[in-house]
């Protein structure tokens, strides 16, 4: 009886035309193991000290549980908003020509490179009750700064670059003649949009949403001079997290951490897996 073949085995290495595998490997890995991973250990190394009860007891206090809700639930409706409004500002830039093509491309950016207190103290003077916005907003009946609606407003304004910048190379990527073809068999504008356009854009349309995301859940400077800070309205968790350390209470701030840290992960998880799948489903450009 003939033995069945045997299978190849599956090496670790892959082959590659550039030498120093192995050295760049471990390099990556120490840095990850440094700089990532060990402060992180640490972090929940601290709180665990509390034990599982004492971290139980600081995610259900009602101040920690609704800095919680408010980080969280705003930071997914303003990733929410900058993808769409980021995947309109890609398209355009790419798209189109028109005149300061090139100044308004740069000015995608700026939340990068602008420290977050001076967009803090820009965004809150602008939606203030006597601000240039903020006083059109209040008279019909809106009020933006020092509310749940400034922290939305914030988090937008840092998470639009992620939003733009992950689409934007692939929309260059996308051949018009696809379009046109699709146009030519017959379809509308819409449907070349939504089945032809969009499905290739799925995945960065979600990278750039994680990135928004993870941002604006860990956003401290920017929030801080437009939230108002009022706790259980406005109160956002990285603030309580440095009232904590104020009150010398390290353990309360490890535990708010690290709770932070549990539900980004398991979120930025279940982001990544809807991305695996619409990578698989859809493809790439």
């Amino acid at each position: 009886m003939a033995e069945p073949p045997l299978r190849p085995r599956r090496r670790f290495r892959q082959p590659s035309v550039i030498p120093g595998f192995g050295l760049t490997f471990g390099y990556t890995l120490t840095c990850l193991g440094v700089i990532v991973l060990l402060p992180l250990a640490a972090l929940v190394a601290r709180a665990s000290g509390l034990g599982l009860s004492g971290i139980w007891d600081v995610a259900t206090d009602p101040r920690v549980a609704s800095a919680l809700r408010v980080s969280f639930g705003v930071s997914l409706l303003a990733a929410l908003t900058a993808s769409v409004f980021g995947f309109l500002v890609a398209w355009v830039l790419t798209r189109y020509r028109f005149p300061g093509q090139k100044i308004v491309d740069a000015v995608v950016d700026l939340p990068f490179a602008l420290p977050t207190a001076v967009a803090g103290i820009a965004l809150a003077s602008l939606y203030a009750p006597n601000g240039l916005v903020g006083e059109q907003l209040a008279k019909i009946g809106i009020e933006a700064a020092y509310t749940p609606v400034g922290i939305y407003i914030a988090m937008v304004f840092i998470g639009l670059p992620f939003a733009v910048r992950t689409v934007q190379p692939l929309i260059v990527e996308i051949d018009k003649e696809i379009e046109e073809a699709s146009a030519t068999l017959g379809a509308g504008r819409w449907h070349t949009l939504v089945r032809v356009v969009l499905p290739p854009l799925i995945p960065a349309v979600l990278t750039g949403f994680a990135l928004a995301f993870a941002r604006g859940v860990g956003e401290y400077g920017s929030i801080i001079f437009i939230a108002g800070n009022l706790p259980y309205v406005s109160e956002i968790a990285p603030l309580l997290i440095v009232i904590k350390l104020s009150e010398f209470d390290y353990g309360g701030a490890c535990a708010i951490a690290t709770i932070m840290l549990g539900i980004s992960f398991v979120t930025l998880l279940a982001i990544n897996l809807i991305q695996a799948w619409s990578r698989r489903r859809f493809g790439y450009v």
